[in-house]
Order: structure tokens, then sequence, then C-alpha cells
């Protein structure tokens, strides 16, 4: 079938090959070109914090881990206490940027939103420098204008110095399901390509809409995106540095919006072992888009993304904590995420099953109808048999009803005002690098 390739410079690059043909806008490409892509690109990628350090590794040197991360480009901020959705602005950048440096469970924070407090040509900018000076963890990018994108480089090189050789900022593109790979998104990757950065490349679809309504269908179609984008960027540059995967969604026809469903996390799974397949990095869903806010509704589809996530072959999940088709960006959706992967990731990680582990020596030792409270295993796991209940406390029926017979989702809304209030204090301490950046904006946007 071919993809829509619509830039004339993207179309010159894919030309450099003798194992494509183009007929008007079309690009076909043969087997053997999409064989030497997957060979060229890294199988492993590593990622660094700000300060140098490393972060994690995507791909073969991954081990069993999945990594997470918040955001993604939210319109609105769901205030904590009321649940009421307000104009997405730098502070909310600022704040939850800052929340999601200060949980653990927490990766790598991803452009949470869409500031409208700013001048939107320089929206880009701003978003970033908020971001860079409130966390020191990786950041996944994405940049809404691709004459943006070198500006964006260029203020990260002003503040930080050398960006490409421990890369800590991951640019994020899509193409167009179905099978259009798009100017604004060719030209981004040819720009962070050029640098070195390594690449989250992943396509969004809605099946029965934009891709197949069976599975196998959509999986076939995105799959073929995938490639096209891998073979693109290695022609590119050689041994560019890739990450990909998709986001798979339903289509509603009654409400015309878009929704997670099991099929979407089954759909997620299997593009991971795709990759894994070709022994590629992958990123996946995140299972936030679905909720109202960090509620019951939420709940289920971020346990199954989790879950799933921890135990498949998912590189990681960049974009937690929105809210009504990623419309909002929700603090407790964040906070209560957060406890649910750590949750999942003890799950996943099961137990061992050897004579060390079973001690038939003690259980002989204890024998019948002895305790084994103070045994010497027992003594010596003691550390990790707490359990961590900082949201929700340990209470029996009379202790629940002597507090007052508290709900649930007012802990975690408690939890995540104070949690939000660490995280407005620690963000004030970084006024001098948001003043560099904001000087260095005035200075080159005149």
């Amino acid at each position: 079938t071919g993809i829509k390739v619509e830039s004339k410079t993207a179309r010159k690059i894919f030309e450099k090959s003798g194992a494509v043909k183009i007929e008007h806008e079309v690009v076909y490409i043969q087997g053997e070109l999409v064989d030497q892509a997957i060979k060229l690109a890294p199988s492993s990628i590593e990622a660094f914090s700000r300060n140098g350090d490393h972060a994690f590794h995507l791909g073969t040197k991954q081990g069993d881990d999945t990594h997470f991360g918040i955001g993604v480009t939210n319109s609105f901020f769901q205030d904590i206490e009321s649940s009421k959705a307000e104009p997405f602005t730098r502070k909310h950048m600022q704040h939850g940027t800052k929340l999601g440096d200060l949980l653990d469970n927490y990766a790598m924070v991803s452009t949470l939103g869409i500031p409208t407090d700013v001048d939107p040509m320089k929206l880009d900018l701003y978003s970033t420098l908020d971001m860079y000076a409130n966390t020191t963890k990786p950041l996944v990018l994405l940049i809404s204008e691709s004459k943006n994108i070198d500006a964006v480089f260029d203020m990260l090189s002003h503040l930080h110095g050398d960006i490409s050789s421990k890369p800590f900022c991951i640019p994020y593109f899509n193409p167009i399901t179905p099978l259009v790979l798009n100017k604004s998104t060719t030209d981004k990757m040819i720009a962070s390509l050029q640098l070195d950065l390594p690449v989250m490349y992943s396509n969004y679809c809605m099946y029965g809409g934009s891709s197949p309504v069976t599975e196998g269908g959509s999986l076939a179609l995105l799959n073929a995106e995938l490639l096209a984008g891998l073979v693109f960027s290695q022609l590119v540059k050689e041994g560019s540095k890739m990450i990909l995967g998709s986001l798979p969604a339903a289509f509603n026809m009654s409400t015309m919006g878009s929704y997670y469903t099991p099929t979407t996390y089954v759909l997620n799974l299997a593009c991971a072992e795709m990759m894994d397949f070709y022994e590629l990095p992958h990123c996946g869903t995140s299972g936030s888009n679905n909720g109202w806010e960090g509620d019951l509704l939420a709940s289920a589809d971020l346990w199954q993304n989790h879950l799933s996530s921890c135990m498949g072959k998912v590189g990681c999940a960049p974009f937690v904590g929105g809210t009504f088709d990623s419309m909002a960006f929700s603090p407790t959706n964040v906070v209560l995420s957060n406890h649910i992967i750590g949750e999942a990731k003890k799950f996943a990680k099961g137990f061992t099953l050897n004579d060390e582990m079973v001690n038939l020596k003690e259980i002989d030792q204890v024998g019948h109808g002895g305790n084994y409270f103070t045994s010497e295993q027992t003594l010596s796991s003691l550390s990790g048999l707490t359990s961590d209940k900082s949201i929700w406390p340990s209470l029996g029926l009379e202790a629940w009803q002597n507090q007052g017979s508290p709900k649930a989702e007012k802990m975690l809304i408690e939890y995540t005002k104070e949690l939000y209030s660490k995280a407005q204090k620690a963000s004030a301490e970084n006024s001098e690098t948001i003043k560099k950046g904001e000087d260095y904006i005035v200075k080159t946007t005149r």
C-alpha cells in the first residue's frame, strides 16, 4: 500500500535508497530496506538525568522494569479539591513538573499541557523552560510548531550546554494514521536526529475509525507506520536512536470521542512484543485517557494499563495523569497512578523459588502449631514487610468510624494537596533558572 510522505525534503531522503519506489507522494518500501533499518537502529537506548547521571535504559539492556512518566499536552488543569477545570498555565506546568519530580515511580516528565498565558508562537520555548527548571528527570518533549524545534534546542543548549552526548530530552513525534508521514513530523525528526537525540515515534489510532476495527488489522497498519518511520530515521542518519510504539484507542460513534478499552491494552502489549521481536526500544500507552479525575473510573483503566505493562514487554509509558481524553491534567490522577505503579511493579516481580527461600530447615524447626514471628528469616525480612500506606492508613472498622468514616477519595485529595504544596514550594526555588531562560526567550524572539 505504501505510505504517503507530504514533505518534498523527506521524499528526497527516501530517494537516496534504491529500495524504494515513489509515485506522486506515496513511498513504497521494499522488505530488505526495512530489515536493514532494524539492524542499523540501536537495540538499546540510554537516557540520562539533567545532571548527567544514568536514568534508565530502554530496549535490550532494560531488564524487566517498565518506566513511567507524567503528561501530556492537556488544555486544562483540574483543581485538586473542587475538580473544576481551568485553563492550563505556566504555573501548572512548573508545579506539575515538580510533582512528577517528587514521586519515585515516575522516571520521566512529558510536556504536561498547553499554557494559555503565553504567546502561542513562544509556547514551546516557555513550556520546555518550565519543565527543564523543575526536574532533573529525563524530559519527553512535544513540540507543537516544527519551526520552533531548533529554537527549543538552542535554548536548552544555552541553559545546559551539550545536550547530545548525554541526552536528557527525548523529542516525541506522531505520524498521521492511516499511513501519512506528515511534513511537520519529518521536519522535527530531521532536526532531532541531526543532534543525535533519541526520538519517540508513536502513532495513535481509533480502531474502526482511523484503523481497521479488528485487532489484527490495526496491529498490521500501525506496525507498518512505525517501520516506515524507522526506515526514514536510518536514511536521515544511520544509527539514529528510535523508540517506537502505538496508542490504540476506540472511537465511540455515539459521543464522537475516543476512549481506551481492554482491547487497547492488548494491542499495546502486542505492539510491545513486536518491538521486542525486532529488538527495538518501545513506548506505549499510559491508561490515562479515561476518568473524570483520580476516581473509580480512572483507576480501573490505570490498573489494567500499569499491571499489564509491568508484566509484558512494554518499555515505557510516558503519559500518565490526563483525564477526559487527555483534555485535563489531574494531580490526583498522577498521585493515584504513582501508587498503582508501585503496587503493579511489586506484583510483576513475582517471587523466587529456591532452597534458600523455601527454607525447609526453618519449617522443620518451627514444627507443628508453632509460629514464625521470631524466626531468623522473618526477623531478617522485617524491613520488607512494612507496607507503604502513605495515601490510605490501615484502618479497622472501629478506627474508621472514630475518624468520621472518611471516604478513600477524600484521603487521596488531602494527600495530593499536601504533595502539590511541596511541589509549589520547591518550584519557587528555581527562579534563577527561569529568569535566565526568560531573558533568553525575550532576547532571541524580539
